[in-house]
């Protein structure tokens, strides 16, 4: 049977890892620390999945820039204090390793710096189970094409045998604007309203309904 995607990528926070929840706090925090208007949960989380930079700039738009780095520091501060807290969506550890062992190509692409990928890596332990991968701090921000271009670029893969998964409408319309295809998770940052603006192929509300999905994808 052929396959029809040789590579997937994933976002990471909201989609592997159930961070979301934690990022939007942190942020709101750090507005708090810093007197500046502290946005709802929905604002904070509408900006999970780009660079950290485009992100506090986006919800926080009154802050000057001579502000930016306190600001930065005030939420890696709130982020770090509860980083070791944080676990990955259930079904995540051992789906990638069977999804791996089919022989497909697995990258991440996120809005995380690489130091916070790397160190997100190691903790989990799903370093060793993908090719390859970017982050924002190397890339133009989601919904730039970028990161799913170098990477198909870098693996050798058509965009158009490439899936995008992830739980924002930045990770999904970086998809669209790479050329590739693409699929939603409900659980995440962004709403289901949202997401189904994008028209991914399908939306999932937990990452075993995206594996069975994909089995007859990929042979």
């Amino acid at each position: 049977m052929n396959k029809t995607f040789d590579l997937i990528v994933f976002d990471w926070d909201g989609t592997l890892m159930d961070s979301t929840a934690h990022i939007a706090t942190s942020i709101q925090k750090a507005c708090a620390d810093l007197g500046l208007p502290v946005p709802d949960r929905s604002a904070a989380s509408h900006v999970i999945g780009l660079g950290l930079g485009d992100a506090l700039r986006h919800v926080c738009p009154s802050l000057p820039e001579e502000r930016f780095e306190d600001m930065v520091d005030a939420y890696r501060q709130h982020y770090l204090n509860g980083d070791a807290t944080i676990e990955l969506f259930e079904h995540v550890q051992e789906g990638l390793a069977e999804l791996q062992q089919s022989g497909l190509f697995l990258a991440v692409a996120t809005g995380k710096s690489r130091k916070g990928l790397d160190r997100a890596l190691t903790e989990t332990g799903l370093g060793t189970l993908f090719h390859a991968s970017r982050t924002a701090d190397e890339c133009h921000s989601k919904p730039h094409p970028a990161m799913l271009l170098e990477l198909t670029d870098e693996l050798g893969v058509d965009p158009a045998r490439t899936l995008m998964v992830g739980d924002t409408t930045h990770d999904l319309l970086m998809a669209q604007n790479a050329g590739a295809q693409k699929v939603g998770m409900s659980y995440g940052a962004h709403p289901v309203a949202a997401l189904l603006e994008c028209q991914p192929l399908a939306l999932f509300d937990d990452f075993r309904s995206l594996l069975q999905w994909l089995k007859p994808q990929i042979g």
